[in-house]
């Protein structure tokens, strides 16, 4: 949770110690109280009780949890995880003042949703405060999250939650238009074009200040990609100065409060596994408005293992996304594409980040299907260019990447950012590998993206770097019995065995004695 500007009493309350317990609590303020601490004997404190808690000028709103063993906090200590001690910036063993936290005054507007009322735009932006304000408790979000998934939103309630958390946070202007970008709904391996797509309009001239999202159920998001590369935790004046001067950026979004209710609900929505249309679509316009583009082109990967799944349900979600784009003056250029597999080899940080710079360098040996995609989405967005003729994009963004312009362009990037320094011809992967081997000789018929996103994550991605799947074999390549179809990396010996455990009960790859990977009606998309 994070630091609130306004004024509270909390700090005329009973003081305590600070104490730094050393507790990851995931973007989630949680403080410790002893048992027998005088405070919560005279406050009727209980365990999960949220609370105001003040020092040094700034107030928090806490998750409380009650210590019974006297060695990990003092009676008069108050401990606060990693999230509170970051958000309240308090120095060890300064006094700090605690009292019950006031109910959200949006509490109302909530209860109405959980009853499955429809909202209006003033209840949404209530609600919206609250949780950019951090008032709500998981348990409070986690109740509005499910409310709204299984009492649909409709259009216009999808439309007032995107005003809502685009309007709370900062928001970037910028003296030149169009500010364009890219944005895909997830849900595919690899797939980073982003990386390849900023540089190539960002050559071209076009501002294009790309905000991405950190994985919490996926081995890695663009931003855990790029973080291989240079930093990009970047302040709101940072990014502002590096995309004035180099057009672009690479950056997480949440570290420059861009729309940051949506970060707070990500942190809700991912572990419980609810991704509804309405959220997405708030989610990530919300996002693009807050940075301040104009012009978006939306990538939604169809295959049978990805988000969307069927072309009705990519063409209802294209209509939700043009009607709310619509209502809030973006230009909105919608592409249906290939998802039946992933996107470049790599799946997990270091091997993204390896592909995108063989693309960039113009490798022999990059991933053609990358290139291919990223090319394609690029013409895209510089054909919102008034100057340049629709269809000729596609050629321009080629020209960009083959001209070496767009690798320029993004060194230029990494280094305003901060390099780090990335060996992409030789990249640092976890040293511990195992080899999944096909079980019988014939054709790659089918690829899981979810079992080999699973299998990634268990190997450590992305919090260990080099972890990940670098796949040998994609849709329609010929493989015999006993080849390998891809290899798992992983630091440690534990997370190389889940990872193989769940690759030897099923490997997520279909062989088949003929080709069988034609698209079929249902999956059909433009590329």
């Amino acid at each position: 949770m994070s630091a609130l500007n306004e004024p509270t009493a909390a700090g005329s309350g009973p003081r305590l110690q600070a104490r730094r317990i050393g507790i990851d609590t995931w973007r989630e303020n949680v403080v410790y109280l002893r048992r027998d601490c005088p405070l919560v004997r005279a406050e009727g404190f209980q365990a999960l009780a949220k609370v105001e808690v003040a020092a040094n000028g700034r107030t928090i709103l806490a998750m409380l949890n009650v210590v019974d063993d006297e060695r990990l906090l003092g009676e008069r200590e108050l401990g606060l995880s990693e999230e509170s001690w970051a958000q309240l910036a308090v120095a060890e063993g300064a006094p700090v003042a605690v009292r019950h936290a006031e109910p959200p005054p949006s509490m109302w507007a909530l209860k109405r949703k959980i009853a499955g009322e429809r909202l209006a735009g003033p209840e949404f932006a209530a609600i919206v405060r609250d949780i950019a304000a951090h008032r709500y408790s998981k348990i409070e979000l986690a109740a509005f999250v499910v409310a709204t998934d299984q009492f649909a939103l409709d259009r216009d309630e999808v439309l007032y939650l995107t005003q809502a958390m685009a309007g709370v946070g900062q928001r970037l202007e910028w003296p030149q238009q169009p500010v364009v970008d890219k944005h895909c709904i997830g849900g595919i391996p690899g797939n980073r074009t982003s990386m390849l797509i900023v540089p190539i309009v960002a050559a071209h001239g076009m501002l294009i200040p790309k905000t991405s999202s950190r994985a919490i159920t996926s081995p890695a998001g663009t931003a855990d990609t790029m973080d291989v590369l240079a930093e990009v935790e970047l302040p709101f004046e940072r990014l502002r100065e590096i995309v004035s001067e180099h057009h672009g950026c690479l950056a997480w979004g949440g570290r420059a409060a861009l729309s940051p209710a949506d970060d707070v609900l990500i942190s809700v929505e991912r572990p419980l596994s609810i991704d509804s249309p309405g959220q997405m679509v708030a989610s990530i316009l919300s996002k693009k408005l807050a940075a301040g583009s104009t012009h978006l082109v939306l990538d939604i990967p169809l295959g049978p293992t990805a988000k969307v799944r069927s072309m009705v349900q990519a063409q209802r979600l294209k209509k939700l996304f043009e009607y709310v784009a619509r209502h809030v003056g973006l230009t909105l250029d919608v592409v249906i594409t290939d998802g039946r597999q992933p996107v470049g080899r790599g799946i997990g940080p270091r091997l993204e980040a390896r592909d995108v710079m063989q693309v960039l360098h113009g490798e022999a040996n990059a991933p053609a299907d990358l290139r291919n995609k990223a090319l394609r989405l690029a013409g895209r967005v510089l054909e919102f260019d008034p100057d340049l003729r629709g269809g000729d994009g596609f050629a321009l963004a080629r020209d960009i990447l083959d001209s070496g312009r767009a690798r320029l362009t993004m060194a230029a990037i990494v280094e305003a950012q901060g390099a780090r320094g990335f060996d992409w011809r030789n990249p640092p992967l976890a040293a511990m590998t195992h080899e999944v081997a096909a079980a019988t000789s014939g054709v790659v018929t089918a690829i899981d993206c979810e079992r080999l996103s699973r299998i990634a994550r268990l190997a450590g991605a992305p919090n260990a770097a080099g972890a990940g799947v670098d796949l040998l074999r994609k849709i329609g390549d010929p493989v015999a019995c006993g080849e390998p179809l891809y290899r798992i990396h992983a630091d440690t010996a534990t997370e190389l065995h889940f990872a193989r455990e769940v690759a030897t009960r099923a490997s997520g790859f279909r062989v088949g004695e003929i080709a069988g990977a034609e698209r079929s009606a249902e999956f059909a998309p433009e590329f």
